[in-house]
């Protein structure tokens, strides 16, 4: 038994292997199709591109163990059922259980290695990942001019283009207002088309201008109050290059704590400790609501009145009389009641108010704290995801009898969408409180797997329901008997 359980092995990390590092690259260049419009063009050494693309594949990982696993699954079984390897060991006894026990060993110690990762490496890979993208994406200002959006990014200038193209980067219908002066746009420069460029330095930036003009404000004679019009001065121009300094403007590092609170970069200890302040939050206002409307709150429809009244009084004891509201009401004066008309709906308008705006900052709280808690169980179902898609690969497998990559490549990924559709749509529910968190995070896992077990049943108990060749032999006869028919009728 033992080299069978090697056979075994080695027939599934071949592919295992080979799948992940193919899901990887496919998700690592959907990754770079992404955000090509921020990588391409910054001058970005090979070391800059080589840290992102490294913590990049990292937080690929989650996602592509589970499919590599059902990949590899279906592959290997694919193959023992296709050479006939999977019928003899069968025919020697050996159950499809024992066959898949080593496997089922190695998965699990996969699924554990997967949650491993997720837990402490994955938010240090998220966090490093996205402090260096967030830098990437603020170098080089002229790659960041968008047509039609007035630009800020460089201290001192507002710039807008009517027009860019993609291809050549040359710019058309130009705008710089020039505000280094700190004194309104006196200074503004006009171009029918140009090209902006960093120096190979990374310290200036170069403006190379095409027909245009440039309009200076005489700032001396606005000083003169009585002057109704003001001087300046139109200097035009058919190639013109203008130099700004910027300083060190190379690929400045981010501090990461300013990241560090994201829910995609904690473990599962700090998920808990930002769990438990906001919940405390929320409750501390929650109590801070109720006690102030409890405190300002009293019987609408009667009012407890003390008389003073000598008739009312007994003993030298106060009477306590219960009035209706509205008689308490005419009894006072007339400008009385307008002020405390007005006095009752500005205190009404401002409980409104507060609990308004309490209720949109508990909710904002509440979709926050989802957040973190739908983090916090996809640590667990993205790691018990690769256990699931075994026992749905395997048994499949060895139902199809279809090795390499063509009907396992398709059926996987048809079981991988279906999987990522209900994992999406139970964290919307999930983030929309519709459903819990739990229910939400775990609502693929509940259904696939009474699928895998549906399906090992079946292959354990040699079912030809996924087997083409069966649909075949049975459209055959069906053929076959519709023109005997057929014939028999015409005779």
């Amino acid at each position: 038994m033992k080299k069978l359980h090697i056979f075994i092995i080695k027939s599934y990390l071949g592919p295992f292997i080979l799948t992940f590092f193919i899901v990887i690259f496919v998700l690592l260049m959907q990754f770079l199709w992404r955000y090509i419009d921020d990588l391409v063009g910054k001058g970005l050494e090979l070391p800059i591109i080589s840290e992102l693309l490294m913590y990049t594949s990292a937080s690929l990982v989650p996602m592509a163990v589970p499919l590599a696993v059902l990949l590899a699954s279906l592959m290997c079984f694919g193959n023992l059922g296709e050479n006939n390897e999977l019928l003899a060991l069968k025919s020697s006894g050996i159950s499809l259980q024992k066959i898949m026990s080593p496997l089922i060993i190695l998965v699990s110690l996969i699924t554990i290695g997967a949650f491993l990762f997720n837990n402490n490496v994955l938010p240090y890979a998220n966090l490093k990942m996205r402090s260096l993208l967030y830098d990437i994406q603020k170098q080089n200002p002229e790659m960041q001019i968008k047509p039609g959006i007035f630009d800020n990014s460089i201290e001192g200038f507002s710039i807008r283009v009517e027009e860019k193209d993609p291809r050549t980067n040359l710019l058309k219908g130009i705008h710089i207002y020039d505000h280094t002066e700190n004194l309104g746009n006196i200074i503004v420069t006009v171009a029918d088309s140009g090209y902006i460029r960093m120096t190979s330095d990374e310290r200036n930036l170069v403006f190379t201008l095409y027909n245009g003009y440039t309009y200076t404000e005489m700032q001396r004679q606005k000083k003169q109050k009585k002057e109704k019009s003001y001087p300046m001065r139109r200097d035009h121009f058919q190639v013109q290059e203008m130099i700004v300094e910027l300083g060190d403007f190379g690929l400045r590092r981010s501090d990461e704590n300013l990241f560090r609170n994201s829910y995609q970069m904690m473990n599962l200890s700090q998920l808990g400790e930002i769990q438990d302040s906001i919940i405390k939050e929320i409750i501390t206002e929650q109590q801070s609501l109720s006690k102030i409307i409890n405190d300002g709150s009293f019987p609408a429809e009667k009012r407890i009145v003390a008389l003073q009244d000598s008739s009312d009084t007994l003993r030298n004891e106060t009477v306590v009389k219960i009035l209706p509201t509205y008689e308490l009401f005419a009894k006072i004066p007339r400008e009385q009641r307008i002020s405390d008309i007005t006095t009752a709906i500005s205190t009404a308008t401002n409980a409104r108010n507060y609990i308004s705006n309490t209720y949109f900052t508990n909710d904002n709280k509440i979709r926050k704290l989802r957040r973190y808690q739908i983090e916090e169980q996809k640590k667990f179902t993205l790691s018990l995801a690769c256990l699931v898609f075994f026992f749905i690969g395997a048994p499949l497998g060895a139902i199809i009898r279809k090795g390499g990559l063509g009907i396992p490549v398709v059926v996987s990924v048809l079981f991988f969408i279906l999987w990522y559709v209900i994992s999406l749509t139970g964290e919307k529910f999930a983030r929309e409180s519709v459903v819990t968190p739990f229910t939400g995070v775990w609502l693929s896992t509940f259904i696939l797997v009474p699928l895998g077990g549906l399906l090992t049943y079946k292959s354990a108990k040699e079912s030809t329901l996924l087997n083409i060749e069966t649909y075949s032999e049975f459209f055959k006869r069906l053929m076959n008997s519709l023109k005997s028919k057929k014939k028999s009728d015409s005779l």
